[in-house]
């Protein structure tokens, strides 16, 4: 159950933008004020991301004041920091359902509501969805209307806003970005960007004459359409004189403003309006604070990204105790053998694209900086990157959640597998991934990558079986087959408490009968192999006996066993936390054809649908493959007459 919290005497007041625009301007800092603690009450006890809504309120506010929303269209980069948007169009009601089962999604989504201009999930997509809005407006002879990217300083290391940017730049537009400058995306950010954008920030020359430049700017109205050609010839001048820097963004035909305070309200509003009345594309530099009015957050900005629920008045983040030694997450079993093999193989690399706490690389890059790479927000340069160093005879392991790996898709094929470089993904966050929602659920990996040549495509059922392959990959043996590797395991806990277990080589394409049985056979890849488990117990009480078999590998697949699975088993089910759509159970289908098996085969995985969010439990059950839907659809095979049983069809 959620907790909702009252909203503030002006915040309560608050249904859409237009309420906001009604208030005086000496009111704003107060809005910010009921805004921010509305959103530290309610993620406190409910959960969801924080600090990166927290150092954009301010901005937030300034922008729905400003400009007519929603007929401005403003679109977030990510969703991380859009929490105070929803909140002031139309959500405060519902806000105590953020990111829960039925509730509303935790990212800006277009059939959510009318002030969400463009579904966001994945970053750096802003500038290039405004610009096609800002084009079409322009087509359709709308001229007045607005359009605004917010865009964090993290998404602006990915090529895609410099693609977007470039073209910006180029034809006629009505766009406005602004770079939320705060040093962070999840983990502190990385590259000669951070380091570029820093020199700007901290001139003390540019940023004494630049005042000058925006009090001139302010009394534009004033004096008209000439002299504001005169203070944009004196501010071109004074940038490209005292700050050569700004010449990356104005190359790009992007007129550069900034850098400002993105906590003072009054100021944000007061630039906002008078950057309407400049056409043509443009570029604020906003500086922010992620975590900011929230001082723990603002100290430590990566554990507080979604520090989960937490006591808002001591800072205690709320974590569950046990009596008995508990699973690790499946990320720190990754991040520790990593390491561990690292330790022993000096050929071992590590890259992942921004996620380097997500993803417990950061476990390698603290203890060998020199072998462990943070590539910031940039899938396609992570994957040939990596495909580099492997050139070289190293060899890589190459971090990247499922659902962001859709990204680098190019690059795989491309760069890795045509040249049959034993790079090895390991696929965090596969299939269901929870309170993220249908952007970040990775349930499509299993089909992407089995179509590759050259590519091995493997799923660990518990942590024993993700350190074997791991360990397998790292071998000479396995770089002489010139095949790359995917490794995919879930968001969240294992199964093992004692998970620390000795390696041992496996067989490339082999699986294993984890139970004996009669009549049904299971088949089951990856961890969702334990609720499969759980299911053929749950039968044995009532005196079935399925047998299960963890097949470990999609691509090769083991044929030996499959042959003897469809020989002694007229029935067979497949299960896969993954899409039913080219996944596992496709290619058990395609098997099965192939060698003109009439068994009949029900496979279970995760319907041809968008999955919203909710907790991954919800979702298993959602998708009928938790432990009591696959006993069900087991247990309805076993009711099934003899007659039946020749059924020449595959069904779902």
């Amino acid at each position: 159950m959620s907790t909702q919290f009252p909203a503030g005497p002006l915040l309560s007041k608050i249904q859409s933008p237009a309420d906001l625009r009604k208030l005086p301007a000496d009111q704003l800092p107060a809005v910010c004020q009921e805004l921010r603690q509305y959103i530290i009450d309610h993620v406190s006890v409910n959960g969801g991301h924080f600090g990166a809504s927290l150092g954009v309120t301010e901005l937030t506010v300034a922008l729905h004041y400003v400009f007519n929303t929603p007929d401005d269209q403003l679109v977030w980069d990510v969703g991380h920091q859009a929490y105070g948007h929803k909140i002031l169009t139309g959500r405060q009601p519902v806000f105590h359902t953020n990111r829960l089962f039925g509730g509303i999604s935790g990212f800006p989504k277009r059939s959510e509501s009318k002030y969400d201009a463009f579904g966001v999930g994945h970053s750096s997509t802003s500038i290039s969805a405004a610009l096609g809005m800002a084009v079409a407006s322009r087509y359709k002879k709308e001229f007045d209307r607005q359009h605004i990217a917010v865009i964090g300083d993290g998404s602006m290391t990915a090529g895609m806003a410099f693609e977007a940017m470039n073209h910006a730049g180029d034809i006629p537009n009505n766009m406005l970005i602004i770079l939320n400058d705060n040093c962070m995306a999840i983990d502190p950010n990385v590259g000669a960007l951070k380091e570029y954008l820093t020199d700007i920030t901290t001139s003390h020359t540019y940023n004494k004459v630049k005042d000058d430049v925006w009090n001139l700017l302010g009394k534009m109205s004033t004096f008209g359409k000439s002299a504001q050609e005169i203070v944009s010839k004196i501010e071109n001048g004074l940038k490209a004189t005292l700050l050569n820097q700004s010449n990356l963004f104005e190359s790009l035909n992007l007129r550069y403003f900034g850098p400002i305070d993105g906590h003072d309200v009054d100021n944000l509003a007061t630039i906002l309006r008078d950057l309407k009345d400049i056409p043509g594309p443009k570029i604020l530099h906003c500086i922010t604070t992620k975590g900011k009015g929230y001082s723990l957050a603002e100290k430590d900005q990566t554990l507080w990204h979604a520090p989960g629920k937490f006591d808002k008045i001591t800072g205690e983040i709320h974590k569950k105790t046990f009596d008995n030694p508990q699973p690790p997450k499946y990320q720190e079993v990754f991040g520790n053998t990593l390491l561990e093999l690292a330790e022993k193989n000096e050929k071992i690399m590590g890259v992942t694209p921004a996620m380097p706490s997500g993803s417990s690389m950061n476990i390698m890059m603290r203890a060998m900086p020199e072998r462990a790479f943070d590539v910031g927000i940039a899938e396609q340069h992570a994957v040939t990157f990596s495909a580099g160093l492997a050139t070289q005879g190293l060899t890589v392991f190459c971090n990247i959640y499922s659902s962001f790996m859709q990204r680098g898709y190019d690059q795989v094929i491309h760069d890795v597998c045509i040249q049959k470089l034993p790079v090895i993904f390991c696929l965090d966050r596969a299939g269901l991934a929870g309170a993220d929602g249908a952007t970040h659920h990775g349930n499509l990996d299993l089909a992407y990558m089995r179509c590759i040549p050259n590519m091995i495509v493997a799923a660990p059922r518990n942590e024993q079986e993700l350190r074997n392959m791991m360990f397998t990959a790292q071998l000479d043996s396995f770089k002489d087959l010139g095949m790359a590797m995917s490794i995919r395991y879930p968001r969240g806990e294992g199964v093992m408490p004692v998970w620390r277990t000795d390696f041992e080589q496996l067989e490339i394409g082999k699986g294993q009968q984890v139970l004996a049985g009669k009549q049904v056979a299971v088949l089951s890849i990856g961890h969702i192999g334990n609720e499969a488990e759980k299911a053929c117990h749950l039968l044995r009480e009532q005196g079935l006996e399925p047998a299960l078999f963890d097949m470990r590998f999609v691509k090769p697949l083991d044929e030996a066993l499959l042959h003897d699975v469809f020989k002694a088993y007229p029935s067979v089910i497949t299960v896969e936390d993954a899409s039913i759509v080219g996944g596992f159970g496709s290619a058990i289908a395609e098997f099965m054809v192939d060698n003109r098996y009439t068994n009949q085969l029900i496979r279970l995985g995760i319907p041809d649908s968008l999955i919203e969010h909710g907790e991954q439990a919800e979702l298993y059950h959602l998708c009928g493959i938790d432990s009591v839907g696959i006993a069900q659809k087991i247990e309805e095979l076993y009711q099934v007459k003899p007659a039946q049983k020749a059924v020449h069809s595959v069904a779902h």
